[in-house]
């Protein structure tokens, strides 16, 4: 019998909701193991590089850090049911929400947990526990508190900052409404089985919006198909269902696409521009790009917002670009004839500009 792969991660954690979700569906036997101090703050760093969960470690020992990772070592190993849709439209378009769910709703996740003071006491228990298991719990609720201060210090970077709260707010119920609606036609982003967009959009939706008490309150209850997709991604029929046929994107999708293309594609366009800017400041020897640059605007919903320009996020849309450009001719002039329905014909021709790698939490410029 084989040995089985090892989770380290929480569940109040965006990511490790995502990566558990996906062991559970390819039905991976894997042992989740919580986190404790000594595993994120010394073996994680020693082992990958990064003080970061979730981590999974193989049964040979090798230890993959972050879930796209995760993911593409995994489908290797266990081929069956694929979670990337085969069919060039499918394909795309589960990659474009899959950057867009790990990307954009980062603020949207962090503002719910920490903004709202009745997500705290959950989270110092959970962390707490996790951290220091055998401690007494006093000492897990001080270490908690500084976990906590810690993770409120990066509030700004990602334009959590109370004059843009209710631009956010208003974003996300529109957004939690429209996917309701799909999730009463459908119970997966495109079809019976869950593609790497749901995977990703379970991150936010689990870790943050259906555990933490005043979002799951106020945006994941009222929703009810909402919710049950949250079930479902948690408790799969593992290898189980089929996207839909003839590489059909579902209609009920079309508000996630409309803000991928007009929000999140001019935020993406917003962190290569400062990506251009800063390279030439940057030193010869340097190739690790810092984890923030300057700040950008660009729309969100009925208004504008204003963050931090992440790196990272141009290395995600650099593997959407290089799965459309491994596509053959038949299937890019399809996905070109989708995205022109979108009214973004060029959105496959976006020039990031460089090679982009990733190192541990950054991306680095490839030599």
């Amino acid at each position: 019998m084989q040995a089985p792969y090892i989770l380290h991660g929480w569940h109040l954690s965006f990511f490790s909701g995502k990566t558990r979700a996906y062991l559970r569906y390819k039905g991976v036997p894997f042992i989740d193991h919580p986190v404790d101090a000594r595993t994120l703050l010394w073996t994680v760093p020693r082992k990958t590089g990064a003080t970061v969960m979730p981590v999974v470690v193989t049964p040979e020992g090798e230890w993959l850090q972050d879930t796209k990772v995760i993911c593409e070592v995994i489908e290797q190993r266990f081929a069956q049911a694929p979670v990337t849709p085969s069919t060039p439209r499918q394909r795309i378009a589960a990659m474009l929400l899959e950057a867009w769910a790990d990307e954009w709703w980062i603020p949207v996740a962090m503002h719910y947990r920490w903004v709202y003071p009745e997500n705290y006491p959950l989270f110092e228990a959970d962390a707490g526990r996790a951290l220091l298991p055998r401690a007494p719990a006093f000492v897990q609720k001080r270490l908690a508190a500084y976990v906590a201060n810690k993770m409120r210090g990066y509030l700004p970077a990602v334009g959590i900052v109370p004059e843009q709260y209710a631009v956010m707010e208003r974003w996300t119920e529109r957004m939690l409404d429209a996917l309701d609606a799909h999730f009463a036609t459908l119970p997966f982003l495109f079809g019976t089985r869950p593609s790497v967009a749901d995977f990703g959009l379970i991150g936010p939706l689990y870790g943050h919006l259906s555990r933490d008490p005043y979002p799951k309150r106020v945006l994941v209850e009222p929703r009810p198909h909402l919710r049950a997709w949250v079930e479902r991604m948690n408790a799969p029929q593992a290898g189980a269902g089929e996207f839909l046929a003839d590489d059909a994107i579902p209609p009920t999708l079309q508000p996630l696409f409309d803000a991928v293309f007009t929000e999140f594609y001019p935020m993406v366009e917003g962190i290569r521009d400062e990506l251009r800017k800063a390279l030439p400041t940057l030193p010869p020897a340097r190739k690790r790009l810092p984890r923030v640059l300057g700040m950008i605007e660009f729309p969100m919903g009925d208004g504008r917002y204003r963050r931090g320009a992440m790196p990272y996020t141009l290395w995600m849309m650099q593997r959407v670009l290089d799965a459309y450009r491994a596509l053959d001719a038949e299937g890019r002039a399809s996905v070109d004839a989708w995205l022109a329905e979108q009214d973004a014909a060029e959105a496959m021709r976006f020039d990031i500009g460089v090679r982009l790698k990733r190192a541990g939490l950054h991306v680095a410029l490839e030599s």
